[in-house]
């Protein structure tokens, strides 16, 4: 998760950078605005983007981690249900 929070904080620098820039650079207000309004949106899909890869590989670790779980628990049971059969084999 530190590699997420990198990437958004290395976004949002950027975006405050080139705003700042727009904002002192020497156009007509209506072209100020419209650059960054253009840029933003090229932001908000480049942060878009990463949010949804970060998303989509968490989940993948997730389900990864569900099938392992679920085999061990699956193991474990049949361990215990043989474990059961050699003990009642043994005293009976």
């Amino acid at each position: 998760m530190d590699s997420g929070k990198l990437v958004l904080g290395v976004l949002i620098g950027v975006t405050v950078g080139a705003t700042l820039g727009i904002l002192f650079a020497p156009d007509k207000g209506s072209t100020t605005r419209q650059k960054i309004v253009d840029r933003g949106e090229g932001y908000a899909d480049d942060v878009k983007e990463k949010l949804d890869d970060f998303i989509s590989s968490i989940t993948s670790r997730f389900e990864k981690a569900k099938e392992e779980a679920t085999e061990f628990a699956s193991k474990a049971q049949k361990n215990y249900n043989e474990s059961k059969k050699e003990t009642d084999h043994v005293t009976a």
